[in-house]
Order: structure tokens, then sequence, then C-alpha cells
């Protein structure tokens, strides 16, 4: 079965900096590609990074340069190191995974998802 845990939400100062974590189980992570999406209250969820099963990464234009995904196989975690974080950044974190690989920041296309984590940046 297959399952996601976010962690590492909190809230921080513009400026600051968070990192989340994403433990999967029921799969091995080397082969899903696995994403970092999230929602701000009345907006749409959008992609923020993602990671292929190459490690190849692409992320929003928007985090481009603060953000950065990564993942440990061996652990079967993902994370997101956030650097810089503005207010614009709160929102539910939720991580999601697919199988085989993609680099598409689009939440449809991906299979399984967290419950998410809250994060909150004030200015």
């Amino acid at each position: 079965q297959v399952q996601l845990v976010e962690s590492g939400g909190g809230s921080v100062q513009a400026g600051g900096s968070l990192r989340l974590s994403c433990e999967a189980s029921g799969f091995p992570l080397s082969t899903y590609s696995m994403g970092w999406f999230r929602q701000a209250p009345g907006k749409e969820r959008e992609g923020v990074a993602v990671i292929g099963t190459d490690s190849r990464t692409r992320y929003a234009e928007s985090v481009k340069g603060r953000f950065t995904i990564s993942k440990d196989n061996a652990k079967n975690i993902l994370y997101l190191q956030m650097n810089s974080l503005k207010p614009e950044d709160t929102a539910m974190y939720y991580c999601a995974a697919r199988a085989g690989w993609t680099l598409t920041l689009g939440p449809d296309r991906y299979n399984y998802w967290g419950q998410g984590t809250q994060v909150t940046v004030s200015s």
C-alpha cells in the first residue's frame, strides 16, 4: 500500500528557511517520480518542484534559486529545502508520487498524495 507522510512544515519569518520531508512506503522511491505541490486558500493546487526517476529536477519559476528538491532512495525519503521564504510561499504543501519517469508539474498527473504539511511565512 502506497503511503506518503509529510513533515517539517511550520511558521517562519520572511527570509527564513524550512526543510520539508516526505517519507514514502509501499513502493521504491527509485522507480517513481516525485513532486512537491502547494495550495493556498482560494487558489488551485500548483506544482513547486519535481524530481524524476533519474534525479533530474524541474522547478516552478516562482521558486527557482530558492527551493531545492532531493531524495534519498536508500531511506525512501523526499525532501524540499526552502530558503529565502516569502509570504507568498504560505500554503499547504503536499508530496505526490507517480510510477515511472516524468518531470511534469501538473498535479493531475500524480496518483498518490500525502496529507500535507502547513507552511506559513510572515512578513
